[in-house]
């Protein structure tokens, strides 16, 4: 009954420090996203992929590709503001863990086994930013496919940072019917080698 007592005391103090330290977490992020519109271009975007692709004619389709330049743009623009913004943040607060349930403040007292979320920022917008530019001449629905990948797995990347990363996976699924490695396989190569140096460093 004792050790039972004791696992129970334990289990206990851990969710409530778990839960402390993500509220934490969540309105660090906050403030830095209250002024962007970072959600609101990603909505718009792939919302509208969706409506372009399953649009049959071929001069109406054309049309639509052509209304998302502003928000494609907007979120580039405003996801390299959001990085800029985090790499100006103390480390305690920049750090995350690399399992994949949330250990409240590890970076704390264990940061090398954490990851570096203001280096996750800076190639998410990298990589974002060189998909908007077209940098690899795609066809606008094969860019479009790829910029979605790259928002999804920057919104993966913020639930990680929040929450966990079992969290992150599981609303990846529920919002977008599609799992991490299926993102992360269709990123821009370079976005894709870079988080994965990121996270084995």
């Amino acid at each position: 009954m004792d050790i039972a007592f004791l696992l129970l005391v334990l289990t206990g103090l851990w969710l409530v420090l778990r839960a402390r330290y993500q509220a934490q977490r969540v309105a660090f992020l906050g403030r830095h996203l209250a002024g962007l519109q970072v959600e609101k271009h990603m909505e718009t975007l792939t919302q509208g992929y969706l409506r372009a692709i399953r649009e049959q004619d071929v001069v109406r389709q054309s049309q639509i590709w052509e209304t998302f330049e502003g928000s494609e743009r907007g979120v580039a623009g405003q996801v390299e503001r959001l990085a800029e913004a985090i790499a100006k943040e103390s480390d305690a607060m920049t750090r995350m863990g690399r399992w994949a349930l949330c250990v409240p403040y590890i970076e704390r007292f264990a940061a090398p086994l954490t990851l570096d979320f203001k280096r996750l920022l800076q190639l998410h917008a990298l990589g974002i930013r060189q998909v908007v530019d077209n940098q690899q001449g795609l066809g606008a629905k094969e860019r479009a496919y790829q910029l979605s990948a790259e928002l999804f797995l920057l919104q993966h990347s913020c639930h990680w940072y929040c929450k966990s990363r079992t969290i992150a996976d599981a609303r990846l699924v529920a919002r977008h019917q599609v799992n991490h490695a299926k993102v992360l396989a269709s990123v821009f190569a370079q976005t894709r080698a870079q988080y994965q140096q990121w996270f084995k460093a």
